[in-house]
């Protein structure tokens, strides 16, 4: 169908060029925001033991959250607010940088096969200086024609998600039946993207294949999903941001100096933080891998998305 985008996967390395690879949807060159959703990895399944997994050492984050959803194994995350805490299946973890927070990601030591969806939504201007912060949320199924669906962000199936996000938005894995339909009530200011993880579907109307995500603009009631033979997809909505942003690694910053402030204080702290200057990105458990230092930043200025 001509009203749905469909933005394809591009295979990237996750956290350095031998890493376990991931397929990137967001951000693209046709389109850089789904409401706040600014960026979205699909993984798996991956054989840990061939991989290696996910081995992604402390790194910074700026005026966004991260939120880890898994199909399949465990993750360990660490952060600079004291969390510890273990990534499993059907468990939505939304870490909240707000002024800056860094963490590490590992699969766990028992996990044979990783697979999931790691995406970041970028905060409004009002909650970009907020205190780093860690939510914890199961949510429970909720049967809708044709499937299953987990909602772990904002109000979706008549299910609400407690988890604070500062920006109207929503998330959900829905699992459908052999020739199954469902549809989907939404708000009609919100823009709506649909992942298909594995099976097939066609989403308004528009087919798409593994690992694509298909786009489309607000001015919708419902969507419509279909499946033939089953599948499993991830749904993601939003109100527009409406505010550009300047996203360059793990920084999201107002604009182009915003992103080189954070940078030049990430290098430093990681080369020894300064106690009278205080640590943006800290503290960090002791004893854990090396930090992820910064690449270098490109020639000329960041340009804003959105």
């Amino acid at each position: 169908m001509d009203d749905v985008q469909i933005l394809m996967p591009r295979e990237v390395p996750l956290g350095g060029p031998r890493a376990m690879p991931v397929r990137r949807t967001l951000p693209s060159r046709q389109r850089s925001l789904v409401g706040a959703w600014c960026f979205l990895d699909h993984y798996g399944p991956d054989d840990v033991a061939a991989t290696g997994g996910m081995a992604v050492p402390r790194h910074p984050h700026t005026s966004l959250a991260t939120v880890s959803w898994l199909f399949t194994g465990e993750i360990d995350h660490r952060d600079s607010t004291g969390v510890h805490a273990t990534v499993r299946p059907g468990e939505l973890n939304l870490m909240t940088a707000g002024r800056g927070v860094s963490h590490s990601e590992f699969s766990t030591a028992d996990t044979t096969t990783l697979h999931g969806v790691q995406l970041w939504f970028a905060l409004p201007a009002r909650a970009r200086d907020t205190d780093p912060a860690f939510d914890h949320h199961v949510p429970e199924p909720v049967y809708v024609p044709g499937g299953i669906a987990r909602v772990f962000l904002g109000d979706l199936f008549g299910v609400r998600s407690p988890v604070v996000t500062y920006t109207p938005l929503s998330g959900a894995e829905i699992l459908l039946d052999a020739d199954a339909e469902t549809v989907v009530e939404v708000p009609e200011g919100h823009e709506h993207a649909l992942l298909l993880d594995d099976g097939d579907v066609t989403f308004e109307g528009a087919t798409l294949e593994r690992g694509e995500l298909g786009y489309v603009a607000p001015g919708r009631r419902t969507l419509t999903i279909r499946s033939a033979g089953g599948a499993r997809l991830v749904l993601i909505g939003g109100e527009p941001l409406g505010e550009q942003i300047v996203m360059w690694w793990n920084f999201i910053g107002r604009d182009h100096d915003d992103v080189v402030r954070a940078r030049e204080e990430w290098m430093a702290e990681i080369g020894g933080p300064d106690p009278e200057q205080g640590q943006r990105f800290g503290p960090f458990d002791a004893g854990q891998p090396a930090a992820l230092p910064a690449p270098a930043l490109p020639g000329g200025r960041l340009r804003p998305r959105g």
